[in-house]
């Protein structure tokens, strides 16, 4: 049985004063700079860091610099930083995770409510007795303690299962500053990743990547993993070349584009949870740009995991497969970010059926209000 994310509720979060937003298989964020579209997958990475080993709430909370930082700047009359999250299991069951939060007098992170429901059953509603005898146990939530949630555990393993990917060329080029690095978000041991794949995984994996680099890369004929006398793991890639026997390259010779594509088409062969994505055409051809949606719904239908990334690429939205309640559309206003559906703005289908595409119907929303006047203001006179 496997768990999907159906909704998210945020209040007090980051950017956000209070939304809450429909969730499909597939989520594009759209915005201008410092809207928030971090911050929204960020909460996503808050509940993967609640559960993970080695986490839990106080990491989690200490991990973002404290409660203070976490929380909305328009919070007012309720101060409290929460998330709500509703999940879909595969035989239909609806689940309900809730974590409100804050800061006790020793402004410590503290739990002020938890709660989890499966088919409108409440199976955990915090702070209980417990609680109210002994304040320290409100700094820990049920989630992350194996020996009190096994009545909710698969809402655990799905969080835990959260996938973030921004991959840094550089971190994957040296290996040396990776050292000591472990599930880094930012491509730090992504090359230890596939070097500790299982073989035979490893390998079919490669075969797929190298058929989908090809199309970018066409003088890519081969790609291999290999340990150098130290152990560190390296990728290297065979290049058509004058020579009869081709050109092989190692990954500090590899462009930013191959990296980060090899980096993607990794991620999304992987059976799992959630996989958040930053800005996945960055570095990327144009052409190759476009076809990512396609892409991910092809791999989606073999995985069935959900993909959730920020743009602010044309080239990705113009994508005709992609709909509008897969669209949220995120608007600053001295009250919080708000967080919209394409779906929910009258004018954007209109706009299609008079024959603009997605991008062309929804960026100019994100557009800054006079983009000119960032030229003008590095006038020295």
């Amino acid at each position: 049985m496997s768990l999907k994310f159906r909704r998210l509720r945020l209040q007090n979060w980051k950017n956000f004063l209070q939304v809450e937003v429909e969730i499909g298989d597939r989520l594009f964020l759209v915005g201008p700079n410092a809207s928030g579209k971090s911050n929204f997958l960020d909460a996503f990475r808050f509940l993967r860091d609640l559960a993970l080993p080695g986490g839990g709430f106080r990491v989690a909370i200490d991990h973002r610099g404290g409660v203070s930082a976490i929380r909305c700047l328009a919070a007012r009359r309720y101060p409290d930083v929460e998330i709500q999250a509703s999940l879909q299991s595969s035989d239909g069951a609806l689940w309900e995770y809730q974590l409100a939060f804050n800061q006790d007098k020793q402004r410590r992170p503290a739990v002020r409510k938890e709660r989890v429901e499966r088919d409108r059953k409440v199976l955990l509603d915090r702070p209980n007795d417990e609680d109210k005898e002994d304040a320290e146990r409100l700094t820990q939530t049920y989630l992350e303690q194996v020996n009190v949630n096994q009545p909710f555990r698969e809402i655990a393993s799905l969080f835990a299962s959260i996938r973030y990917l921004h991959i840094v060329p550089q971190l994957v080029r040296e290996p040396d500053r990776s050292v000591g690095r472990t599930n880094d978000p930012f491509g730090g041991d992504f090359l230890e990743q596939i070097a500790k794949t299982q073989e035979k995984t490893r390998n079919s994996r490669l075969r797929k990547i190298l058929k989908a680099l090809k199309v970018a890369v066409p003088q890519l004929v081969e790609i291999k993993m290999e340990r150098d006398a130290k152990g560190t793991p390296h990728l290297r890639g065979k290049h058509e070349h004058w020579r009869p026997q081709g050109a092989w390259q190692a990954e500090n010779q590899f462009s930013d584009g191959t990296l980060r594509l090899m980096g993607l088409l990794w991620a999304i062969l992987e059976k799992g949870g959630p996989l958040l994505l930053e800005e996945p055409e960055l570095s990327l051809n144009p052409a190759i740009v476009r076809v990512l949606p396609q892409m991910f719904a092809r791999v989606q239908r073999q995985t069935g995991r959900q993909i959730f990334l920020s743009t602010h690429s044309p080239d990705l939205l113009s994508d005709e497969g992609i709909g509008l309640d897969e669209v949220l559309v995120l608007r600053p206003s001295p009250e919080g970010t708000e967080a919209t559906l394409a779906t929910r703005f009258s004018e954007i289908p209109a706009l299609l059926e008079g024959g603009s595409n997605l991008a062309e119907a929804t960026l100019p929303k994100t557009r800054p209000s006079d983009p000119e006047q960032l030229a003008l203001g590095l006038d020295l006179e």
